[in-house]
């Protein structure tokens, strides 16, 4: 509260902190730069959002620094407990080997399983191979085939890098992470957020299920229209889901995005 003087006067105390004004009450005793340089201070000033935010943005200034050089890629997403020796397991190496000799980086998770396939694929084949690893509770590494890696404290963060520098997405059969990385990528085209990327499915026999339950339950009960049943193809063959997820890349620059045409009035 300001003093009845100041209110008088019309006049308020006031200190001007960079771009913030305090007044009255809200003064603050020391200067930006007296805490700065007081190593006895409190240091719970860490956990607390302001702090956050300077290294949210640290980590997109970090992702795009190290990925914007990388040219056209693809995002493979799947699970993290698919295990080496299984067909999911070497159809992931398949279709980053396939990717890789079509010209295009690897974007997995940059974990094991079918993420580790991907990148296996991609790098065995001579291509580039990225990792964009995330911080969980229980300790998951980068695995040992990705050329590039970058690990990041939030999902939205890690997200972000999957779609911005990225042409297309495959998805090989997963759980909740997948399953999640899946919407997002659908949800994007589907409001155009993002320009029309293609998705496809790789599983059948996977992805029926989910694929029925869209279409009887959610498109039926009137949640979704049935044309955003047509923002993603399903497949089981290796050179039909490197055919679509590239078709629609324009050469020789795929990371110009093109012109959606405007919603009927």
């Amino acid at each position: 509260m300001g003093s009845a003087e100041e209110f008088e006067r019309g006049e308020p105390r006031e200190r001007r902190l960079g771009p913030v004004v305090r007044r009255r009450g809200q003064i603050q005793s020391s200067t930006t730069d007296q805490r700065l340089l007081d190593t006895a201070g409190p240091s719970d000033w860490v956990h607390q959002d302001p702090w956050r935010v300077m290294r949210i943005q640290s980590e997109f200034v970090e992702g795009f620094g190290t990925l914007a050089e990388l040219g056209p890629a693809i995002s493979v997403f799947g699970s993290a407990r698919t295990p080496e020796g299984t067909s999911e397991y070497e159809v992931g190496v398949r279709i980053g080997r396939a990717l890789a000799e079509a010209g295009f980086t690897v974007i997995t998770g940059g974990g094991p399983g079918a993420m580790e396939a991907a990148n296996r694929g991609a790098s065995e084949a001579g291509g580039v191979s990225v990792g964009l690893g995330i911080e969980l509770p229980f300790e998951q590494g980068l695995n040992r085939y990705v050329d590039i890696g970058v690990n990041f404290r939030y999902f939205f963060v890690r997200k972000m890098m999957f779609v911005k520098y990225a042409s297309g997405f495959v998805v090989l059969p997963g759980g909740m992470g997948t399953l999640d990385e899946l919407f997002e990528a659908i949800t994007l085209v589907q409001t155009r957020k993002v320009t029309r990327f293609p998705i496809v499915l790789f599983g059948t026999e996977y992805w029926q299920g989910l694929v029925d339950w869209l279409r009887d339950a959610v498109v039926a009960g009137g949640k979704a229209g049935r044309h955003d049943l047509e923002l993603f193809h399903v497949t089981d063959d290796v050179n039909e889901a490197i055919e679509l997820v590239t078709k629609e890349i324009a050469a020789p620059n795929p990371m110009v995005e093109r012109e959606l045409p405007e919603e009927p009035a």
